[in-house]
């Protein structure tokens, strides 16, 4: 096939053709051509004995494929004497395989082509419009991501995930009133499985938005469906790079991460709605909360120290190790870790931080800064912040809440903990502050900065300042996956109750437990 650039126009004859807009107005002959031409940049299609025309800039076109033989175009209105519309599109027919295979790979080609002269698309500029995610996400990040969310074995972990699974249903079943007859994007659909919630929910149309090679199986999921596939057109691509033919009554996603914010799907979630929803439109999740709150786990702290152990060797096969000892231990203490804890071993009430992704601005996703302050309940060591996440399906019918939160029904989120390198003493209705503060990097993720302190507790408290302080960094990309099960701790933590006589200033527990270790290991 001769490439587009070396051609002034190609064209191509159509079964028929319908204006999505107007079904009523459609053509089913044999003189209905589609045209591109190099000339304007511009794909029309129309009768040869009419001089009506549907034309669309190859620039911003985009096309959608519905069945072997059948498409959708669309593309910004060129209507520019009228108020300018956010889209307009066509539906085709082709007669064979051959030519519904060959106008496909043109307009790949002629679109791309189109792009590369400069021509403005909806959004912005090309490039804007065409980059915003990869100029903001790694290569090699996004590669591994759309690799790993393309394969069904993961997509089924998800949706064994019972809790998530039937709380997404129970959403959507319990508002269908917000879902009957209305448009449905479903932003990063997976398998599918959401798009088909909607459908049940008599959704007039679903447009399932997903950029991995899950598609296709949704696509394949869909169609083994049939009461519903009439009713949802897969679309395999970026948010921030496809056009639809109309807005969206409602968006549904599935966009939280660890900690509610990892892998930035959140910033897709939010691009959407700028892009997509219409105006009071309704969003499922409405609102998330990252809950936080100082806990105490003796047995995580030695168990993060130990694995440092290792680089204490001093004859290692005649090497000595130790050179190396402090770089492993900062390294293991910089996990984040992600696993199933007993709500007991929290000593403070949490606190929570919202984001309200009808609000929300991308940008302020890029740093989220955290303020804490916790009054302590018990006489103990803090070794550390968990975390935690709920979001609110906000329904016109009923509010439903979805939790991650320890005692709770176990997902595959689990909960994370931020374990401390230096832990902290404090007594029971002693203050603590501190701050969280999450910054995002290319590797669709967030670096995490938190500084815990116990202030001055007692007669004198108001003469005195911050009597300990302990920081640390953690990378959320690279979490220590425990994935325990809540550990059985008595009802009566006995060495909680006796901490009242440690010295501050002491970590004897501490160094005896590692020597214990170390002596046991060499």
């Amino acid at each position: 096939m001769e490439a587009p650039s070396s051609l002034k126009q190609q064209e191509f004859s159509l079964a028929s053709v319908t204006h999505l807009t107007s079904p009523s107005v459609s053509s089913s002959s044999s003189s209905v051509v589609a045209t591109f031409s190099s000339s304007d940049n511009h794909l029309r299609i129309q009768e040869s004995d009419s001089d009506d025309a549907f034309t669309f800039d190859l620039s911003s076109a985009q096309l959608f494929k519905l069945a072997p033989l059948q498409f959708i175009c669309v593309s910004e209105s060129l209507d520019s004497a009228k108020e300018k519309s956010f889209s307009r599109g066509v539906m085709m027919k082709f007669r064979d395989d051959k030519e519904s295979k060959d106008f496909s790979d043109s307009f790949e080609e002629w679109t791309k082509d189109a792009v590369k002269q400069g021509s403005p698309l909806p959004n912005g500029t090309v490039s804007v419009n065409k980059g915003k995610f990869d100029n903001k996400i790694e290569a090699a990040s996004a590669k591994m991501y759309f690799h790993y969310y393309g394969q069904l074995l993961h997509q089924q972990n998800m949706l064994q995930d019972y809790v998530r699974t039937g709380t997404y249903h129970a959403a959507v079943m319990e508002n269908r009133s917000d879902f009957s007859g209305r448009v449905v994007v479903d932003v990063g659909a997976g398998s599918g499985i959401l798009s088909m919630f909607a459908a049940l929910a008599d959704a007039k149309h679903v447009y399932a938005v997903e950029a991995s090679d899950m598609a296709e199986y949704a696509r394949k999921l869909i169609a083994g469906n049939p009461l519903l596939a009439e009713r949802i057109t897969v679309i395999k691509g970026k948010v921030e790079d496809i056009e639809l033919p109309e807005k969206a009554d409602v968006l549904i996603s599935e966009p939280m991460g660890t900690l509610l914010v990892n892998e930035r799907m959140l910033e897709t979630y939010v691009i959407a709605r700028d892009r997509f929803l219409s105006p009071n439109g309704k969003m499922f999740p409405t609102i998330g909360r990252i809950h936080m709150a100082p806990f105490s786990d003796e047995f995580l702290f030695v168990e993060m120290a130990n694995k440092a152990l290792f680089w204490q060797q001093q004859n290692y096969y005649g090497v000595d190790l130790t050179p190396l000892y402090g770089s492993a231990h900062q390294g293991y203490f910089s996990q984040p870790v992600v696993d199933a804890f007993d709500p007991r071993l929290l000593v403070a009430p949490s606190m929570s931080h919202v984001i309200d992704f009808s609000q929300m601005k991308e940008e302020q996703f890029y740093k989220i800064d955290i303020p804490l302050k916790f009054t302590a309940s018990v006489c103990t060591r803090v070794h550390g912040l968990a975390c935690w996440f709920d979001v609110l399906f906000d329904g016109s019918t009923v509010k439903r809440w979805f939790t991650t939160a320890p005692g709770a029904p176990t997902t595959h989120w689990y909960q994370i903990r931020c374990v401390l390198s230096q832990p902290i003493h404090v007594m029971a209705g002693q203050e603590i502050t501190g701050r969280l503060h999450l910054v995002a990097h290319s590797a669709q993720s967030y670096t995490i900065n938190l500084t815990l302190s116990a202030k001055m507790w007692g007669p004198g408290a108001n003469q005195g300042g911050i009597l300990q302080t302990s920081s640390c960094k953690f990378d959320l990309k690279e979490p220590y996956y425990r994935m325990s099960q809540p550990q059985v701790y008595p009802v009566v933590q006995e060495p909680l109750a006796q901490s009242q006589d440690i010295q501050i200033q002491s970590d004897d527990l501490e160094v005896e437990l590692l020597q214990q270790n170390a002596n046991a290991q060499l």
